[in-house]
């Protein structure tokens, strides 16, 4: 059987496209996000990261704080939730470009970044009324906080 001119083209159209998808699925690596059960806001966030194209995993714990604490998130930083996203820690609502930034570049000597407190406009604190705070994302390792991040 020979193929017309255009069932080639449309057939390695298909092929090329299937090749990418392993690719793209590379590119953003899993996200699990532990949370106290009774906060909303952390699911906001988690949807805006399964927007992004996130697979996101959200486990509900009773004892956050050991969590945090197992994962090194220096006490002046912690926030409602926190993370964890291709070996890195992503502490409460880290704007979603920073936590692409933080998986492409895989800075060392960072054990990952943080959003302090819950600050209103921040990723799943939008206000109805479109009020923000200003904020940064800092980064952090084990012996505390490491500057500022974005």
């Amino acid at each position: 059987m020979q193929l017309s001119r255009r069932q080639t083209i449309v057939g390695a159209a298909v092929l090329a496209g299937a090749a990418a998808v392993p690719a793209l699925a590379q590119a953003k690596p899993k996200i699990v996000t532990y949370h106290d059960p009774g906060c909303g806001c952390c699911h906001k966030w988690a949807e805006q990261a399964r927007r992004a194209g996130f697979a996101v995993d959200v486990r509900p714990t009773a004892d956050i704080g050991a969590v945090k604490k197992r994962l090194g998130v220096p006490d002046e930083l912690v926030s409602c939730h926190t993370s964890v996203v291709g070996g890195y820690v992503v502490e409460g609502h880290v704007p979603l470009a920073a936590v692409l930034k933080l998986v492409r570049i895989k800075p060392k000597n960072v054990t990952g970044i943080a959003v302090p407190g819950m600050p209103r406009g921040s990723p799943g604190m939008e206000m109805p009324d479109g009020s923000k705070d200003a904020f940064d994302v800092i980064a952090f390792n084990r012996k505390g906080p490491a500057g500022k991040f974005a």
